[in-house]
């Protein structure tokens, strides 16, 4: 296995939004509408950063995606280390489940980590992965995926069946698009991709989610 290592380092990363300045941001992490009800720790202003090399490549996701009326909607990109320790501390916290209705309704805290739904190491503290769907400009709404983001259920998975056709076409098209431009798919959340040619593939970073970062 190779050595896992952990890094104050940001030289590598960008604000995501100087490279693709069409994107909408709504980084969930920063506010209290996630799984854990509260903001999480690491994400010190609304941003999404990313490595060059994943910003670049969601340039090109963006571009193909404009052309066809539609906008990248980034729910999460870069999460600093510190982030996800967050996340298994209130795992560990049994009686904290206000937003279980909303995230989780079918399953225990617990399963969330043994199900892959919330990873002790995650591929976001590498800089190339980012959570995402697509606005469709002429509505102004998101199109619909059939199940929202960060919701922990089966119903997540990108070729669960159990959605409408056009829900699934809609999580296809995202997925194809992504594919296209060098990201990896996510079994259980049809809304995670990370870059496949990541340069950081053994690095997690601890900075904060702040343009001060950079």
């Amino acid at each position: 296995m190779a050595h896992k290592s952990i890094t104050m380092d940001a030289s590598g990363f960008v604000l995501l939004s100087d490279y693709v300045p069409q994107i909408i941001q709504e980084i969930r992490y920063h506010s209290t509408y996630n799984f854990i009800g509260d903001r999480v720790d690491g994400y010190e202003e609304p941003i999404a950063l990313l490595t060059k090399e994943a910003a670049r490549a969601l340039k090109d996701v963006s571009n193909e995606m404009f052309v066809k009326g539609y906008r990248l909607k980034i729910f999460d990109a870069y999460r600093p280390a510190k982030a996800v320790k967050h996340f298994i501390l209130w795992g560990i916290e049994d009686q904290d489940v206000r937003m279980k209705e909303y995230f989780y309704p079918d399953l225990v805290k617990q399963e969330l980590f043994n199900r892959g739904y919330i990873a002790k190491l995650s591929s976001h503290s590498r800089g190339s992965a980012v959570d995402l769907t697509l606005l469709n400009m002429k509505t102004g709404k998101e199109i619909d995926m059939g199940s929202p983001f960060d919701l922990f259920s089966e119903k997540s998975h990108p070729d669960y069946r159990g959605v409408t056709d056009e829900q699934y076409e809609n999580r296809m098209f995202l997925q194809s698009a992504m594919k296209r431009n060098g990201f990896l798919p996510l079994e259980c959340e049809w809304w995670h991709f990370t870059l496949e040619d990541e340069p950081y593939p053994d690095t997690y970073f601890e900075f904060p989610v702040a343009k001060d970062s950079l």
